[in-house]
């Protein structure tokens, strides 16, 4: 496959997952599907990190628009566009990396919600035995609604996605890589 038709469909391929995201992030700041929990500040601390909206998003975003381009470009543009592209795909793999970090911490502490019938905070914080592994203490949890099932997935979709995002912009390091140290691949035409 030449350089710059791999670009394309690594170009291509960080669009949707971006998106993915970006509607996680906003997702997570009204759980239960109500406002009021943002309006009070009553949110998992790690959704205010905003790691899918400016990690998985706008990070990966960037450098898509610039890869994607590039892709174009008479196949793979040239030496130069080939070579920012591997710093593009660097910012890439920083967002990406730091919307994992932050998803993954946001699974591990578990949500913010009231339970004890009075008490706000993350009750799964700092325990032994992961939630994650026992569905019966979900319920510990009495508002927001379902807060629990809401941050796993949400938080999930949110891991999944930078990880693919996290190997789309590794792979287009070392496409552009080769794209800088062969050159481009020109189909030649009839003589």
């Amino acid at each position: 496959m030449c350089t710059g038709k791999c670009a394309l469909c690594v170009g291509t391929s960080l669009y949707p997952s971006a998106v993915i995201s970006i509607i996680c992030n906003i997702m997570l700041f009204f759980p239960g599907w109500d406002v009021k929990y943002a309006q009070n500040g009553q949110i998992t601390e790690e959704v205010k990190y905003m790691g899918g909206l400016i990690g998985g998003g706008i990070l990966v975003l960037i450098p898509a628009f610039h890869i994607h381009l590039t892709g174009k470009q008479g196949c793979c543009a040239n030496r130069c566009g080939m070579f920012l592209s591997i710093l593009f795909a660097a910012v890439g793999v920083v967002g990406a990396l730091y919307s994992f970090i932050v998803a993954l911490m946001g699974l591990i502490n578990g949500p913010y919600c009231k339970y004890y019938l009075l008490v706000w905070g993350t009750p799964f914080k700092d325990k032994d035995e992961s939630y994650l592994k026992d569905r019966g203490t979900w319920g510990t949890c009495t508002e927001p609604k379902n807060v629990v099932e809401f941050n796993v997935g949400l938080f999930s979709t949110l891991l999944v996605t930078s990880a693919l995002q996290l190997i789309l912009c590794a792979i287009q390091m070392i496409n552009g890589l080769f794209g800088c140290l062969c050159g481009t691949c020109k189909e030649k035409g009839p003589l």
